[in-house]
Order: structure tokens, then C-alpha cells, then sequence
């Protein structure tokens, strides 16, 4: 897939170290991916427009702070070890929010901790990156957003259909109706016709009959 294809996916890293988060970014932004990048869990969330109350919301929207429109994330990675609120507090805040839990969340990590590494993939994580993150480990993100982008289709497809269908019930309904009166008009200049032809024959019909009459009523002359 290209460059213009790979921009339409966007990506939200979450690291409190600057430059971890240069780091991801960079490499993002070489796989052609649209990146944001924020420095805590809480700003994720900001980002993502969530709230407390938002697991029981399934119609918050995702919006951005700054500018309150819409924004969409396809894929969200973050590093686990982070002050306040960690990678794994924020994957459970994502995975239990009814509005963001269908979008991916991958775990980044300097230790190797096999506990840690089952816990997050336990609780929804695609992904678990040791750090440095190299471009090999940024490869295998995009599966995982593509499975949302065809999520996406098929929840629309529905409606798509139900549009198409309606449109070609209302176009065969016009078409019958155009049919039906082709017919109509036909039925009525053959009728015409019909009535026509009759008519020529009662004429004729008439003037014969005049013409006998007159053929037996001219009188006969004699001659003595």
C-alpha cells in the first residue's frame, strides 16, 4: 500500500519520554502513517474526547481538545511505564469505554516481563513491543488497522445497500408506470384507428346502397 493510501491511517502514541516519542514518531511518520503524539494516559483520553461516564456513553464522540471536531484513531500505542496513569491503566480505560473499545491498542516496554507482556494481551492488546521500537515492529500495525477499516465497511454496507435497493425500487416503479401508460396510449390510437376503419366502411357502405336506389328508380324510356 502507498503513501496516499497508508495517510488515511492515524496512529496516537503515548509516551512519557521525549524521545521514546520522537523515536515512534519518526518511525510512524516513515510508514506514511498520520501521528499524534501526547506525553500522558490522561491526554490520550483527553484526546480521544472520553469520559468518566463514557462506558455506559456509547455516543461520546472521539474529539480532539484544541479544536473540538471529530477525530478519528485508527491505532493506539503507548509505553507501559509511565508516572500516573500507565499504559496498561489506559488500555483498560480504552477496552472499557463502549465508544473507543474497537480501536487498537499496542504496549510498548524497555523489561522483558512475561507477566506483564500476558497481562496486557490478557486484557486487549494487539501488540507487545520491547523497546527501541525498530521499523519491523511498525510493519506489523497496519493488519490490525485494517481489520477496523473493514469493520467500518461492513457496518455501513447495510445502510449502502438499503439506499441502492430503495433507489431501484423507485426507478422500476417509474419504469412501470412509463410502460403502463405507453400502453394506455396505444390501446386508445388502435381504438381510434378502429373506430376509423369503421367508419370509412359505413360510408362506403352508404354510398353503395345510394347508388343502387338510384340505379332502380331512373326511369325507363320506350320507344314506339
Amino acid at each position: 500500500m502507498g503513501v496516499a493510501a497508508d495517510s488515511q491511517f492515524h496512529v496516537l502514541a503515548v509516551d512519557d519520554s521525549i524521545i521514546d516519542r520522537k523515536l515512534i514518531e519518526r518511525l510512524l511518520k516513515t510508514s506514511s502513517y498520520q501521528v499524534t503524539t501526547v506525553d500522558s494516559g490522561s491526554k490520550a483520553l483527553q484526546f480521544l474526547g472520553f469520559h468518566d461516564d463514557d462506558e455506559v456513553n456509547s455516543n461520546q464522540p472521539c474529539v480532539s481538545p484544541n479544536n473540538s471536531q471529530e477525530v478519528e484513531v485508527n491505532l493506539i500505542i503507548t509505553d507501559y511505564c509511565m508516572p500516573g496513569m500507565t499504559g496498561y491503566d489506559l488500555l483498560k480505560k480504552v477496552k472499557k469505554s463502549s465508544s473507543l473499545k474497537d480501536i487498537p491498542v499496542v504496549i510498548m516496554s524497555s523489561e522483558n516481563v512475561p507477566s506483564r507482556i500476558s497481562r496486557c494481551l490478557e486484557e486487549g492488546a494487539e501488540e507487545f513491543f520491547l523497546k527501541p521500537v525498530r521499523l519491523l515492529d511498525v510493519s506489523k500495525l497496519k493488519p490490525h488497522m485494517m481489520k477496523t477499516k473493514i469493520k467500518e465497511t461492513h457496518e455501513h454496507q447495510p445502510q449502502h445497500q438499503e439506499n441502492n435497493q430503495e433507489q431501484q425500487h423507485k426507478q422500476d416503479q417509474e419504469h412501470q408506470e412509463q410502460k403502463n401508460a405507453l400502453e394506455i396510449l396505444e390501446e386508445v390510437e388502435s381504438e381510434q384507428q378502429s373506430n376509423g376503419s369503421k367508419r370509412k366502411s359505413i360510408e362506403e357502405e352508404s354510398v353503395t346502397k345510394q347508388n343502387k336506389t338510384q340505379i332502380q328508380l331512373w326511369p325507363i324510356c320506350r320507344f314506339d
